[in-house]
């Protein structure tokens, strides 16, 4: 761990000052469009400009990287970055917070797989794994530290954007002057969609339900806490146990998920979130039990997204891991796309009120249960011990990211195959 902080400690600190400041602008728009009368649909449109933006932005990234390198693009899209979140209080018309969102979401993209891929050539194989993780937990960490800022200036002024746009500004800083040098980029050959469907069903439709709900817990989540009332204070802490719950279940979970079957496991944590989101309907007024909701339906959301990578791979082989990665996370950025939208009619007035930010997560969670309780019977279950191991991820992980976590479980089922293997 020491090592991949030794060499990587700039990246890590500047995908920290990112996370942040993309966690604040997001809570930001959705207090801020409360206090400029935007509709839950109007602001679902906006929320959802960020995940189409991130969406295309994975597919457009490598090429800009090959053609100018990682420093100038990551440097490039986060002033950028930056750029649009001082426009969203200087110009507070809904097409514009959209069309912001969209270039706000493609510059994180490329942001990510700039990081990514340059984080994966700092680590060997020997810390490939406790690598991958670290980054994680430090983007996670960026999101929550991201809410408590929301509470410094007023929303209706333009304090706080500036706040969300220096953070991004200095984010910058640590990676140009770092010395570290930059790797040579290149990406595995994607697998056709029919190829993905076939080889791992409940991998294709989980990747697509998991956007929905992760554009969810990261778009509309500060959007329902003004709808339901919540004050400033309240929304921060809200939004923020929507993440911290995963720092606090990640690890146990992936250590469960290397010891029992996937699919039971995906079942099992599903129907808890589902059940625990359909309570939620009814907690607006009783906020201590609504951040309990948010802290469990949080950290069952995220590790599924690593769950469910990992069932993927149980049914891949090693060589086409890298290439499926590709594919599962373009799906995953479908879902993500569509998410926001349908809460957004769902939490209108005349439909369902604030209530439908949770059924939707209810109704996405329950789709998974049944699903996964249906391939239960069209497929063998594997015995555990040929099982792979679960790399940690999170939903906003760009397909460099996933097809690292596949390199860190292609090295660590070698060397079980290896240690198992008698001597001669």
């Amino acid at each position: 761990m020491l090592q991949v902080l030794s060499s990587a400690w700039a990246l890590l600190l500047g995908v920290g000052l990112l996370m942040l400041g993309n966690g604040l602008q997001g809570t930001l728009l959705g207090v801020r469009g409360d206090i400029e009368g935007y509709s839950t649909f109007v602001m679902s449109i906006v929320m959802s400009g960020y995940f189409v933006g991130l969406l295309f932005g994975s597919w457009m990234a490598p090429g800009m990287i090959r053609r100018v390198g990682h420093v100038r693009v990551f440097a490039a899209l986060a002033s950028l970055i930056s750029a649009v979140m001082i426009l969203y209080p200087a110009l507070t018309s809904p097409v514009v917070w959209v069309i912001g969102r969209l270039i706000v979401g493609f510059c994180f993209s490329g942001v990510y797989v700039t990081a990514e891929s340059w984080l994966n050539n700092a680590a060997d194989n020997e810390n490939r794994g406790k690598a991958l993780s670290l980054y994680m937990m430090v983007m996670m960490a960026g999101l929550v530290s991201a809410q408590a800022f929301l509470l410094i200036g007023d929303p209706a002024d333009y304090l706080p954007f500036v706040i969300a746009s220096i953070v991004v500004s200095i984010s910058v800083a640590p990676i140009l002057l770092s010395i570290s040098p930059t790797p040579a980029f290149d990406t595995a050959k994607r697998m056709t969609m029919r190829e993905l469907l076939e080889a791992t069903p409940l991998g294709c439709v989980g990747m697509f339900l998991m956007g929905g709900m992760f554009s969810a817990i990261f778009g509309m989540s500060p959007v329902y806490a003004t709808s339901a009332g919540l004050d400033l204070q309240q929304t921060s802490l809200f939004v923020a146990f929507f993440f911290i719950g995963p720092l606090v279940t990640q690890y146990p979970l992936g250590w469960v998920s290397d010891r029992m079957d996937r699919r039971q496991l995906i079942i099992i944590i599903a129907g808890l979130a589902g059940l625990t989101s359909l309570l939620a309907m009814t907690l607006s007024n009783q906020f201590a039990l609504l951040l309990g909701a948010a802290f469990v339906i949080g950290g069952a959301i995220n590790p599924l997204y690593s769950i469910i990578l990992a069932h993927s791979n149980d049914y891949l082989d090693h060589d086409d891991m890298a290439s499926a990665s590709g594919g599962l996370v373009f799906i995953n950025g479908l879902g993500a796309s569509t998410g926001p939208l349908i809460i957004g009619w769902l939490m209108g007035e005349h439909i369902l009120g604030p209530g439908g930010f949770f059924l939707f997560l209810a109704v996405l969670l329950g789709s998974l249960v049944c699903f996964a309780l249906y391939r239960s019977t069209q497929r063998k279950t594997l015995p555990v011990e040929e099982t792979g191991a679960m790399a940690m991820m999170i939903p906003t992980s760009s397909p460099v990211a996933v097809e690292w976590g596949q390199e860190y479980v292609i090295e660590t089922e070698l060397e079980e195959q290896d240690s198992a293997e008698p001597a001669t």
